[in-house]
C-alpha cells in the first residue's frame, strides 16, 4: 500500500515513529509538509494562511503519483488532503488541533474524511463523529527502566538532589510552565533535600529515556492534551507521573502507584511532595504494554484497508 502523508511537523518524534513502523510492515510512506517552517522549540515559527493555501496545489499534483490513501496528520493539513478528490482521506487529530483554536476547522474537515483517528476517548467525545481511538505507541525497548544513578551520571544531574522533569519548551503556553514552576517551588519547601525543575526539550529522542530514568517524577501541567507521549514513555520507564487531568492521562494512570492526577494545585503539590520525600519507581510499565508501536501500526494499517 502506498500512503501520502501530509504533516505540519515532520520532525515530531511520534510521527517519525509512526511512519518507520508502518514501513517495517510493508506500507510505503511518502511525506509532504506545507511551505514555511515549523520549529518545535523555543523559537516556534507559525505558518501563515498563505502557506497552507500554497500547499493545496502541491498536494493535488502529488496525489496523482500512484498513491492509495492520503493521510492528513494534524487538522490543519486536512483541507489540502480533501482538495484532491481521487483518493480516500484518513485524518489523524493529535490534540491541540481538535481541542484548541482551530478545533472548528478540524471538526468540519472530519465530516468529509473517509476515516478519522483520535488519540483518546476524550478527543472522540469532543469530535462527536464516528472515529477510531488509536493512541500514539511507544518504543518499549528504548523506554525501559535503568538505574537512576547511572542515568544521572549520563545527563550530568546532581546525584543527591531531587529532579522533576518537565519535557516541554517553556514558550508553549498550553504546557503551562509557570504552573509547573510554582508547584515545584511549593513542594520543595516541604522537604529538606534540594529540588530542581529540569526543563528538557529539543534533545534527540534517543536521549529522552535517559532523562526519564534520571528523574524522580514527571510533572505535566498542560491546559489540554490528547494522549501525551511523555506520560506513556514515563510509565514505560516506571517514572512516577504527577499531572493535570487532561486527555487520556487519568485512564493511563489508573492503577499506577505512585502517580496522581488532579486539577487542584494543592493536590498536585501534595502528590509531588510524596514522591520527592520518598523517591521510588512506579508500576507503570505493566500498564502500557498494550501500547507498543507495532500494535499502533497494526491498527492504523487496518484503518487504511477499511477505506481503500
Amino acid at each position: 500500500m502506498n500512503v501520502l502523508n501530509l504533516v505540519s511537523n515532520e520532525d515530531a518524534r511520534f510521527f517519525e515513529q509512526q511512519t518507520k513502523v508502518l514501513e517495517r510492515r510493508g506500507v510505503n510512506c511518502a511525506t509532504m509538509k506545507p511551505p514555511g517552517d515549523h520549529v518545535a522549540r523555543e523559537d516556534v515559527t507559525e505558518r501563515s494562511v498563505g502557506d497552507y493555501l500554497r500547499f493545496v496545489p502541491q498536494v493535488i499534483n502529488e496525489s496523482l503519483e500512484g498513491y492509495d490513501v492520503v493521510h492528513a496528520n494534524y487538522g490543519l493539513t486536512a483541507p489540502a488532503a480533501l482538495a484532491q478528490v481521487r483518493l480516500p482521506v484518513v485524518l489523524s487529530l493529535w490534540g491541540t488541533d481538535l481541542m484548541g483554536e482551530y478545533g472548528w476547522l478540524s471538526k468540519q474537515c472530519a465530516r468529509y474524511c473517509d476515516a478519522v483517528i483520535v488519540m483518546s476517548d476524550e478527543m472522540a467525545r469532543e469530535l462527536g463523529e464516528p472515529c477510531h481511538v488509536i493512541p500514539h505507541g511507544i518504543d518499549m525497548d528504548r523506554f525501559a527502566p535503568r538505574p537512576k544513578d547511572e542515568a544521572r551520571a549520563e545527563v550530568g544531574w546532581d546525584p543527591d538532589a531531587r529532579h522533576v522533569l518537565f519535557p516541554y519548551p517553556p514558550s508553549q503556553d498550553v504546557k503551562n510552565h509557570s504552573r509547573a514552576r510554582r508547584i515545584v517551588e511549593r513542594a520543595s519547601e516541604r522537604i529538606e533535600t534540594d529540588v530542581e525543575l529540569q526543563v528538557v526539550y529539543g534533545v534527540p529522542h534517543a536521549e529522552v529515556a535517559a532523562y526519564m530514568n534520571a528523574a524522580d517524577a514527571l510533572l505535566l501541567t498542560s491546559k489540554r492534551e490528547g494522549s501525551p507521549n511523555s506520560v506513556k514513555e514515563a510509565l514505560s520507564c516506571n517514572l512516577p507521573v504527577v499531572s493535570t487531568d487532561v486527555g487520556d492521562v487519568a485512564d493511563r494512570l489508573d492503577g499506577v502507584s505512585p502517580s496522581a492526577v488532579s486539577d487542584d494545585d494543592d493536590e498536585l503539590v501534595e502528590a509531588l511532595t510524596d514522591v520527592l520525600a520518598d523517591p521510588r519507581r512506579s508500576n507503570g510499565r505493566e500498564t502500557v504494554r498494550h501500547l507498543s508501536l507495532d500494535r499502533m501500526a497494526e491498527r492504523i494499517e487496518g484503518v487504511y484497508e477499511s477505506v481503500v
